[in-house]
């Protein structure tokens, strides 16, 4: 099965094909420069020459807090490139795997969001993305599938966890949020996930399904953890509320996934998301300290 990956210079894309190719998988990896999703007739010719059975889309406008003063520019990519997408797929015979967020929900519950529970974001980044669930599902309702995830980090690209490991280096200590609540997500499992998702698109997965790594943590403790990886007093690391660093978009308090329909599907469970830093965490630490001046 040949595969296309759009925004694969960033962060989720570029793990999405290193892990196709692990797997031996034919993937044709697409970044900005080579494909702009937004335009009609370029998404046309990329699936025209690359005839992909099945596209994963990565590539979306993330600058959550620069969307609040320019939501067109957000929708344009979050919304209208993957109803152009979906458009392409549908015209060339192929399936598609569109990557989503958590800030769809309010983030204002107590238990983890189930897949069917009714969206109400809270910012334009989540409003964007909304738009561009619901422009796939309507354009591709038998041959698409909605992955939501969380709180991503890795090696490429910049993240909350390779933000700790500059300031660990940088500080004698750091306040860190400790009132918004989620699961610190592993790209490089993430895009597992999605790799084991791909060939049953269109065939038993269909509408929306929930990926992030297990268990939920705060900012705050997942920097404590991160400082402990590194070898570093977890005690520098000190506890703010929210209130001290104001931001154009509001944050949620609670972003917690639940993954009733990996289980249900008999996917492997999701492992532990501190099982998942241990694990990445050191080549993050190179390839960090590798970049900093």
């Amino acid at each position: 099965m040949r595969w296309l990956v759009t925004g694969a210079g960033g962060l989720l894309g570029r793990d999405t094909a290193a892990a196709l190719r692990a797997h031996g998988e034919p993937v044709t990896a697409l970044g900005r420069a080579a494909l702009d999703i937004t335009d009609p007739a370029a998404v046309d010719r990329a699936l025209a020459a690359h005839h992909p059975a099945l596209v994963v889309n990565c590539a979306a406008y993330t600058a959550v807090d620069d969307a609040e003063h320019d939501e067109e520019r957000a929708l344009r990519v979050n919304a209208d490139g993957p109803r152009v997408l979906a458009r392409a797929c549908a015209a060339h015979g192929a399936r598609l795997l569109h990557v989503s967020t958590d800030y769809v929900f309010a983030g204002d519950a107590h238990a983890p969001y189930p897949e069917d529970h009714p969206p109400g974001p809270r910012t334009a980044y989540g409003r964007t993305k909304l738009a561009g669930e619901r422009a796939v599902l309507a354009e591709l309702p038998h041959a698409a599938a909605v992955v939501r995830t969380a709180w991503l980090y890795g090696v490429h690209g910049p993240s909350f966890v390779r933000t700790m490991i500059r300031l660990e280096a940088d500080r004698d200590t750091v306040d860190v949020v400790d009132d918004q609540r989620g699961q610190p997500t592993w790209s490089a499992d993430l895009a597992r996930t999605l790799v084991r998702l791909g060939p049953r698109v269109g065939h038993d997965v269909t509408g929306v399904l929930h990926a992030t790594n297990a268990g939920d943590t705060t900012w705050y403790e997942l920097a404590r953890q991160v400082f402990a990886g590194l070898g570093a007093d977890p005690a520098r690391v000190r506890p703010v509320g929210g209130a001290a660093f104001p931001r154009p978009a509001p944050r949620p308090a609670y972003s917690v996934l639940a993954h009733g329909r990996l289980r249900r599907l008999g996917l492997p469970p999701p492992r532990d998301w501190r099982a998942a830093l241990h694990e990445a965490l050191p080549e993050i630490r190179e390839e960090t300290l590798r970049e900093t001046p």
